[in-house]
């Protein structure tokens, strides 16, 4: 089978790519350093030639709202345009748990219209729907920052580890597509603040993380319900946060 994996050389594209390899299947990494660019269409027919399966896990550039919305859009317009004429039998979609509950966040809305391009074409799709990474947790508590103190939200928060997102859509490419939402989610769950005191403990970050439920999530509030599966259909990774944080040790990150 012939997947093209589109943001093949990121974070989850690179192991996405990795796992179909490993199973024998032959995947092809496609972003703009590979000479494909979805924004423009440059390489697209080229890239999708014999394509059974499109695999989408690529990220806008920009996040400014305006600028993450008409890449969203634009880009899988265009991806599912050239799948279309190229005979591709299946579109696969990384998107984010909770989108539609949170409608001040500018990302997490185009977002949604991505969803909503997919849903509209004629190619056969799945979306694979995963909480926030456990790799970007150091990430939220920076952006969170002011002086040595980090204010974030008490709402619930269930990251999950990078690897066990990209074996669910390496999972979802070789199977039938569903024309479904899947959704992905850490084995654990904790407050935010709650969570991220615990990660810069653990590596000797001398910040002091405060809880306020009014804080907000990269512009929006959050409860218990906001980011996280509300109800019991979430597929549940397996590595847990003692585990991923033994393995970034290991690593030396």
């Amino acid at each position: 089978m012939k997947v093209v994996v589109i943001g093949g050389t990121g974070l989850i594209g690179s192991q996405v790519v990795a796992g179909l390899r490993e199973q024998g299947h032959e995947a092809v990494p496609a972003s703009p350093n590979t000479g494909v660019n979805t924004l423009t269409g440059e390489g697209l027919a080229d890239a999708l030639a014999g394509a059974d399966v499109v695999v989408d896990v690529s990220n806008s550039p920009s996040f400014a709202d305006a600028d993450v919305l008409a890449f969203f859009t634009t880009s899988t317009g265009n991806l599912l345009a050239a799948e279309q004429a190229a005979g591709v039998g299946h579109h696969v979609a990384l998107s984010i748990v909770g989108s539609e509950r949170a409608p001040e966040s500018g990302y997490l809305r185009a977002k949604i219209a991505q969803e909503e391009v997919i849903k509209a074409s004629p190619v056969p799709w799945t979306i694979v729907r995963a909480t926030q990474f456990f790799e970007f947790i150091a990430a939220i508590a920076d952006s969170a920052t002011q002086g040595d103190v980090v204010t974030l939200p008490t709402g619930a928060f269930q990251p999950i580890a990078s690897r066990d997102v990209a074996a669910a859509v390496t999972a979802a490419a070789v199977a039938p597509a569903t024309n479904a939402t899947e959704e992905v989610a850490g084995p654990q769950r904790w407050a935010m603040d709650e969570l991220v005191r615990e990660v810069l403990a653990a590596k000797g970050d001398p910040r002091t993380v405060v809880g306020d439920p009014e804080a907000r999530y990269f512009g929006t509030p959050l409860d218990e319900t906001t980011i996280v599966p509300v109800d019991d259909t979430a597929t549940l990774g397996e590595t847990t946060l003692e585990a991923w944080s033994a393995a970034q040790a290991v690593a030396g990150r």
